[in-house]
């Protein structure tokens, strides 16, 4: 049987979002999967024509997941282990996991996949709900993370 991998690109509207072993769900939209490399620029003694570029830290941005409402309670789960005292009522440690991002095939096997290290919640953005609209109901999830890996399994 020839590699699907070969035979059709992936879409890029089916992707999945896990913590770990925890599923949290498929998401309509990512952004913010990107690196970026502070650049210092040393002026070469003597040589006005050239000039040293010195690679330093990277940067990750953080990630913004979006997607309509679910009845799944994946995501709750995750973030109640970084709440405090808020969700669950007793004080909990925020330790940072890893996670992944990964681009499915249609028949739900992954085409690549982002492995997220230091992976922390930091934003949850429920949908606006007004009686008058006739809007789909969007959540948001941002977080932090410490970097990435890419693999093509």
């Amino acid at each position: 049987m020839a590699d699907e991998r070969n035979l059709r690109p992936p879409f890029v509207g089916k992707f999945r979002f896990k913590i770990g072993d925890l599923e949290i769900g498929q998401f309509t939209e990512v952004t913010g999967l990107a690196v970026s490399i502070d650049v210092e620029e040393l002026p070469e003694g003597g040589q006005n024509a050239y000039t040293h570029k010195l690679l330093g830290r990277m940067r990750w941005p953080n990630i913004v997941f979006k997607r309509g409402l679910t009845n799944s309670d994946a995501l709750f789960t995750w973030l109640a282990g970084f709440s405090g005292a808020g969700l669950t009522g007793k004080q909990n440690k925020v330790v940072p996991t890893t996670g992944s991002i990964s681009v499915l095939y249609q028949t739900g096997k992954p085409y690549r996949t982002w492995s997220l290290t230091g992976v922390k919640p930091i934003k949850w953005t429920g949908p606006r709900l007004a009686a008058s609209s006739r809007d789909l109901a969007i959540e948001e999830l941002e977080v932090c993370h410490s970097g990435f890996t890419v693999t093509t399994p």
